[in-house]
């Protein structure tokens, strides 16, 4: 028997989306949820910078090797929070989370010293349903299969651990490490 599913005039287009990453009606309202929550808690952390190393890989060519890591939590709004991301003195890299009735999407905004997109941006995915209030996984979207076709499956990870004030930052290529690093609160006076 041949089912018809008119998703868009029973829920609503935004429903449909986040449903659809998520799973049922109420799993969606759920993931919503918590991806709200998610959101409060980075904004909590607005204007604090976080500083750390790369956990993985250990290979020591690897880009970002023995680079100091810095994320600042800034530019927080209502509906978009801006985590510049520095590795050593590069500057191009930009988290960018945005809160809306779809759900909570991750992009990587790459931009030249100029200010000028790069050639490969923009690139990160909607969270999914198995995260929480303290860590998100954001498997790429079809955008980004489009910009980079061999990170179809990439899963982006963010975990905030406010007992040892720390955030952690990782990414899954095929269900296989590719990249992690955990950054510690830098007090004022650091700064």
């Amino acid at each position: 028997m041949r089912r018809h599913f008119y998703p868009i005039a029973l829920l609503g287009l935004s429903s449909v989306l986040t449903a659809s990453l998520v799973g049922s009606p109420e799993q969606a309202d759920k993931a919503h949820h918590t991806h709200k929550l998610f959101f409060e808690n980075v904004t909590k952390l607005c204007g604090q910078q976080f500083e750390g190393v790369t956990e993985f890989p250990p290979d020591p060519d690897h880009d970002f090797a023995g680079k100091k890591l810095v994320a600042s939590v800034e530019s927080c709004t209502e509906g978009e929070i801006r985590i510049p991301f520095r590795v050593g003195e590069d500057t191009s890299r930009t988290w960018l989370l945005t809160l809306t009735k779809e759900g909570l999407l991750l992009k990587h905004d790459h931009r030249h010293a100029d200010g000028t997109p790069d050639k490969v941006t923009m690139y990160g995915g909607w969270a999914n349903a198995a995260g929480t209030e303290l860590r998100q996984h954001f498997p790429a979207d079809q955008e980004t299969a489009k910009i980079i076709p061999e990170a179809a499956t990439n899963m982006w990870t963010i975990t905030l651990d406010l007992e040892k004030q720390q955030l952690r930052y990782a990414l899954e290529r095929h269900v296989q490490p590719r990249y992690s690093a955990v950054l510690t609160r830098v007090e004022e006076e650091e700064q």
